[in-house]
């Protein structure tokens, strides 16, 4: 019954079927979709990490495949991330009241004078499924209320996205202001975005640039592992 529930829930989540009300990206599934086998999960008092790391996490793994080999595309792997998203949503008071612990906490933000949130949305949407606990603080943000967060919020990684080639500037300022607060050392920063690259991520002191959702995943899971 249990494996039954976590196979279902991971094939749901390779269709973005966020529920029974949806078609799918094959159109050939019926029943329950993320959301209520999510449901069905927590019901059936299925453990919170069984049910992320062999449904979630592993549906996005495949959804991740296929969008890197453009099987699938942008609003494909976005129905699949949103689903994810929800799901944890529905987890995460189960996960506290367990003290199940997160993989860490991660802090995302598109820097002062970009507005743009798709991407950072994405990203959000993925390190949830992959068990961080993310904080979105939004677009737009200032340099001195994301230093001010990092001091006292504390989270272990702080994702920094822009779009533009006049605001990834920004991101530099926000690197050197976070030392200037004796908070550098204390936080691990990822920054992406379409105007940002590794080179640039070296350049300002960044400690990992990504591609994408994925590849901020995978960039994370390896820095833990190390």
């Amino acid at each position: 019954m249990s494996e039954d529930i976590i196979a279902a829930l991971k094939e749901n989540v390779i269709q973005g079927r966020k529920t029974s009300d949806d078609e799918g990206i094959d159109n050939d599934l019926t029943g329950p979709g993320v959301l209520e086998l999510t449901q069905q999960a927590i019901d059936a008092n299925l453990p919170p990490k069984a049910i992320i790391t062999e449904g979630l996490t592993s549906g996005m793994e495949i959804v991740g495949q296929k969008f890197a080999s453009k099987e699938y595309f942008i609003p494909d792997m976005l129905a699949s991330a949103e689903a994810v998203g929800e799901a944890m949503d529905l987890l995460k008071p189960i996960m506290e009241a367990a003290s199940v612990e997160t993989k860490g906490k991660f802090a995302i933000v598109t820097v002062k004078g970009d507005i743009h949130d798709i991407g950072k949305n994405i990203v959000a949407i993925l390190l949830k499924g992959a068990g961080y606990e993310v904080a979105d603080m939004g677009i737009d943000i200032p340099t001195e209320k994301i230093v001010e967060y990092v001091k006292e919020k504390k989270p272990d990684y702080l994702g920094l996205s822009a779009l533009l080639t006049t605001t990834m500037v920004v991101m530099k300022d926000i690197i050197e202001a976070l030392k200037e607060a004796g908070v550098r050392d204390s936080v691990k920063i990822f920054v992406g975005g379409a105007a940002v690259s590794e080179e640039y991520a070296k350049e300002i002191g960044a400690d990992a640039y990504a591609l994408d959702g994925f590849d901020a995943v995978a960039k994370l899971d390896a820095m833990q592992a190390s």
